[in-house]
């Protein structure tokens, strides 16, 4: 299960800020990390099976203060259906014959079971 583990410090360079980062990707079990906040002061890290007590201790002895904000699950984000523009499939194709056996050249032609005339006198 991936969690996401925000870290709150304070930092005021880029070079402690660079430094939580190696620091972070360290750990084992992490599989991305990003600064957040509006000034760059949260660390953001993904990852499965992370001890959050421990990047936390880290982070404070190495860079600076550091304070576990939240830890809590990755949200999976869902793709848009998109099933309105796709036309519906009208026939079904049957399968190709097994090996041994010669191709059979032949043409489906897929129709709309609502405008099946097979009358052809007229």
């Amino acid at each position: 299960m991936k969690q996401k583990i925000v870290i709150k410090m304070s930092v005021h360079c880029d070079k402690c800020r660079s430094k939580a980062l190696k620091i972070a990707v360290g750990i084992s079990g992490v599989e991305s990390v990003a600064l957040t906040g509006q000034e760059r002061d949260q660390v953001e890290v993904v990852g499965d099976g992370i001890d959050s007590v421990e990047l936390t201790r880290r982070l404070r002895k190495n860079v600076a203060h550091a304070e576990l904000v939240s830890v809590g699950e990755v949200k999976k984000e869902q793709p848009a259906a998109t099933t309105a523009g796709s036309p519906p499939v009208v026939g079904w194709l049957p399968p190709p014959p097994p090996y041994g056996f010669p191709p059979n050249n032949y043409c489906t032609v897929l129709r709309d079971p609502v405008y099946d005339n097979s009358c052809t006198i007229m």
